[in-house]
């Protein structure tokens, strides 16, 4: 058994990021680890672990291109083209995917995702999941509070305020702006900016954009905002950032309480890729903190812009569909918000 000195020194072993051999962490003109560029955290490998990897966080080499090929051989028999003579009931696997919403005859095709080809890469350390904490790589128990929570949002049709934030355009889809940012099927590129005293990430995904205030004081907590209020700082060549003060709407499956405060680490580890570590602490919503970690790989720019708002039929369609129904004398069912949850 570690003493308890021994066993703190493991644990900042394991916390500690991995740098490519001989890399050092460029500087900005004020001297600052340099994070700037246009990244992506696009990953095949899933948010939560699947369960027959247990309590392992690390695929087999073997296992890794296992997995990568079949991803390859989905997107090719997605790729291929259709007969113009079917019909969609003719179409193999017609039914929607496991995700719920892409699929032959689903919202999306092949053609509108974007998910990424690999798995989550960490100089030869390919993950089973996103989630690194709890061992098992799922999420701690959630609370009755939470439970009723996800029931009561989203899904109604009464108004646009029953809608999810990410069919409203008001905020992206899933939790892509963060914190934490996670990936989702699509959009899934941030540009990082630098000055003196913020740090600017543009989020792809409905075009959204988190300020990180550096060596600065939390708002009040009566000043609710979106992504949260976010506050950063240096330690060595790390970014991190401690967000409270989220808008109860937001947050991962079903919103969060008044006590949620999200921990982020940025630590930039090769010339082309950024360690991403988070740290949900949320005792109104799970029974025990939860943590991740996401590659965030160089990509090329720019940023092209999310107009969420033009074309934005489906939500007049929504509303407009649910009042013919009421004056046919028909019951509209509410939906789950499964669209705020979609992607990985």
């Amino acid at each position: 058994m570690l003493r308890p000195g021994l066993f703190a020194v493991a644990i900042a072993a394991l916390a500690a990021p991995a740098f490519a051999q001989g890399y050092k962490v460029p500087r900005t003109a004020l001297g600052q680890p340099d994070l700037q560029g246009v990244w992506s955290n696009a990953t095949i490998t899933p948010l939560t672990r699947p369960a027959k990897f247990g309590d392992r966080l690390v695929l087999t080499p073997q296992e890794a291109a296992a997995i990568e090929q079949a991803n390859r051989d989905q997107v090719a028999r997605a790729d291929a083209p259709t007969p113009p003579d079917l019909k969609v009931t003719d179409l193999k696997n017609a039914d929607c995917g496991p995700d719920g919403i892409s699929g032959f005859n689903c919202g999306y095709n092949q053609g509108w995702k974007d998910p990424g080809t690999s798995v989550i890469d960490f100089n030869g350390e390919k993950r089973t999941s996103i989630l690194t904490s709890p061992a098992n790589g799922q999420f701690p128990a959630r609370s009755k509070e939470a439970m009723e929570r996800r029931r009561s949002r989203g899904g109604g049709t009464d108004g646009p305020e029953a809608r999810a934030l990410g069919e409203r355009c008001i905020l992206s889809f899933g939790s892509s702006a963060g914190p934490p940012m996670l990936p989702l099927m699509y959009n899934n590129t941030y540009q990082i900016v630098q000055t003196k005293d913020e740090v600017l990430i543009e989020v792809e995904m409905v075009h959204d954009t988190r300020i990180v205030r550096l060596s600065a004081k939390h708002h009040p907590s009566n000043l609710k905002t979106w992504m949260g209020d976010s506050i950063g700082w240096w330690e060595g060549d790390t970014l991190v950032i401690e967000t409270i003060n989220m808008r109860p709407e937001q947050g991962i499956y079903g919103g969060s309480s008044e006590r949620l405060k999200v921990t982020e680490w940025l630590t930039r580890i090769g010339p082309n890729k950024i360690r991403y570590k988070f740290t949900v602490d949320d005792p109104g919503s799970y029974a025990a903190p939860f943590s991740g970690e996401v590659a965030f790989n160089a990509a090329k720019g720019p940023i092209y812009e999310y107009a969420c708002h033009e074309g934005n039929y489906a939500m007049e369609g929504i509303l407009a569909g649910a009042r013919a129904a009421e004056k046919a004398g028909k019951t509209t069912e509410a939906r789950g918000p499964a669209s705020d949850e979609g992607g990985n």
